[in-house]
């Protein structure tokens, strides 16, 4: 066999990931706060990208001219009306008071308040802020307390002395160390902590939770319907003190991507991008690269800088028109569940919008991805409108999301005494025309976060 070497011209076709290819993907998948900080990343990085061109201009004529003026621009902006508004207009109605944001208390903050108040040495205080700034999101203090106290130099029973302090506190519970503690601090300070209710939370908890409420009133000889009303008073208690405390954490607010209105029977899409500053070319940049007298250095750095602001005024258009054709497609394909509601949701995937948009599946899964539509039905992900489902008896599918809303409508109506199984709900929804297994009606109850049978029976 010879060996030797040999050129051959072959012609293949690729796609290459260009930077700027990269850049696009990038973008299309930015919800509109992410887009919006990206832009303003991308001003301070290139001079030749602009958000009004009307600013430059006036500097320019100024600069021409020559001219100078000695404007006291604070009493400019207090007088409003060279604005086109008074100043009480521009209060009522450019900050409105549902708008505006007020941080809530957290639950250190309100517990350390509470410290003010109470006679306690330096030394005492530090050990209780310790312990305020260890509490977990329920509001437990988790730590191991001979450990904490050994780190801490002082002594277990010194340390558990300042943890009772904090326990007495508000809200009733804070601070304690596991969910039976919580739970018995509560009634005691409420003065309704019965031998009954002690024994029940200290060793009974846990089959109160898997509903096995026959087995515990066997085993302390008492009514199963006395013990009900046990179980439904320890109901009331909090078992997370932190609850309804805010965090030391700004709260995040979803800013829906896509806006879709109904107006008289008809359903309009509207990008959500007013916030989105409207990107331009800089027209001072403009001129020097048309000026022939120009460094050719500068006028290379502008050309390169000029091709990346172009892709990327082109990569946000492109954004919004993809989105706009896709929501307009999610519209004409779910108009039942814009109409009527969520049992109304048919099933859909991602190859059914691309192919309606002649599209690939996966430019649909990156700009639906982390998007919000608002709709008269409320605000929902993008993806939300990607369910699955199942065929019915006569072939036609129906969506997860259908199937949940049938399986709620079923359980509200059921009798708190004998509640439906998952194996009767599934008989129900069959003869409703709906073929489901068993295991997937447990599967879709347990994600709408509702109990078995056996934990919803009312004695």
């Amino acid at each position: 066999m010879k060996l030797g070497y040999h050129l051959n011209i072959t012609q293949t076709q690729k796609l290459i990931m260009t930077p700027e290819l990269r850049q696009a993907i990038n973008i299309l998948q930015l919800t509109t706060l992410e887009l919006n900080n990206f832009i303003e990343k991308q001003l301070l990085e290139n001079p030749l990208l602009d958000t009004s061109d009307e600013i430059q201009q006036t500097i320019s004529e100024v600069s021409e001219e020559g001219e100078k003026f000695d404007i006291d621009w604070q009493e400019y902006f207090a007088d409003g009306s060279d604005l086109g508004y008074s100043q009480q207009r521009e209060i009522k109605e450019f900050f409105p008071f549902e708008n505006v944001f007020i941080k809530s208390t957290s639950l250190e903050e309100y517990l350390e308040e509470q410290l003010r108040f109470q006679k306690l040495s330096p030394e005492e205080l530090a050990l209780a802020q310790f312990i305020i700034g260890n509490l977990d999101s329920r509001g437990y203090f988790t730590l191991n307390i001979q450990e904490v106290a050994l780190d801490l130099g002082v002594s277990p029973e010194k340390f558990t002395k300042i943890l009772k302090i904090v326990q007495n506190l508000e809200p009733d519970g804070v601070a304690s160390t596991c969910l039976e503690e919580c739970l018995i601090i509560q009634l005691r300070k409420k003065n309704q902590l019965t031998p009954l209710l002690e024994n029940l939370i200290k060793n009974y908890l846990k089959d109160i939770g898997q509903g096995k409420l026959t087995k515990v009133a066997d085993r302390l000889a008492i009514p199963v319907q006395k013990l009900q009303e046990q179980v439904d008073f320890l109901k009331t208690l909090n078992p997370k003190p932190a609850a309804g405390f805010g965090s030391n954490q700004d709260t995040r607010f979803i800013t829906p991507d896509i806006i879709i209105e109904k107006i008289e029977n008809e359903y309009i899409v509207l990008v959500n991008d007013v916030s989105t500053p409207r990107l331009m070319i800089n027209s001072l940049y403009k001129e020097m690269i048309n000026n022939p007298q120009a460094d050719k250095g500068t006028r290379n750095f502008i050309e390169k800088k000029l091709h990346g602001a172009i892709w990327l005024i082109k990569s946000i258009e492109q954004r919004r028109i993809t989105l706009y054709k896709i929501a307009n497609v999610l519209v004409d394909l779910q108009r039942g569940f814009l109409d009527k509601g969520r049992q109304y949701l048919v099933p859909l995937n991602l190859k059914d919008v691309a192919e309606r948009l002649d599209i690939h599946e996966s430019t649909v899964s990156r700009a639906i991805a982390n998007k919000y539509v608002q709709t008269p039905r409320g605000l929902y992900p993008l993806k939300f409108f990607f369910s699955s489902g199942v065929n019915n008896v006569t072939g036609k599918k129906i969506s997860a999301e259908a199937i949940k809303k049938n399986i709620e409508d079923l359980i509200a109506t059921e009798d708190p005494k004998k509640p439906f199984s998952d194996q009767k709900i599934c008989q129900l929804l069959q003869q409703k025309g709906i073929k489901i297994a068993r295991r997937t009606v447990g599967k879709y109850r347990e994600e709408l976060g509702i109990p078995a049978a056996v934990q919803r029976r009312r004695y």
